[in-house]
């Protein structure tokens, strides 16, 4: 028993059709050496000052006092401390 397929549209698509590629499509692209990633085109761009990861203790009440303030809790307590140092300097 055999079942008839229905029509599907082709894959093909006419070359004619495709977008030009300017500046902005290879400004935004990817950029690969081989097989090894060399630059995102895409993406949050870098900054001009960058944070610094480290660890550091905080008393509990602190950090509680924070987290309830919810998402972005760390560049709050970021702004209070630059606040802080900007006052003292």
């Amino acid at each position: 028993m055999s079942e008839n397929k229905p029509n599907m549209p082709g894959t093909w698509v006419d070359p004619d059709d495709a977008p030009e590629l300017d500046a902005a499509f290879f400004r935004e692209a990817d950029l690969y050496q081989g097989d090894q990633l060399i630059r995102r085109g895409r993406g949050r761009p870098k900054l001009a000052h960058r944070k610094i990861l480290l660890s550091v203790r905080y008393s509990p009440e602190v950090v509680a006092y924070f987290r309830q303030t919810g998402e972005g809790w760390q560049a709050r307590m970021d702004a209070v401390l630059r606040e802080y140092v900007q006052r003292k300097a």
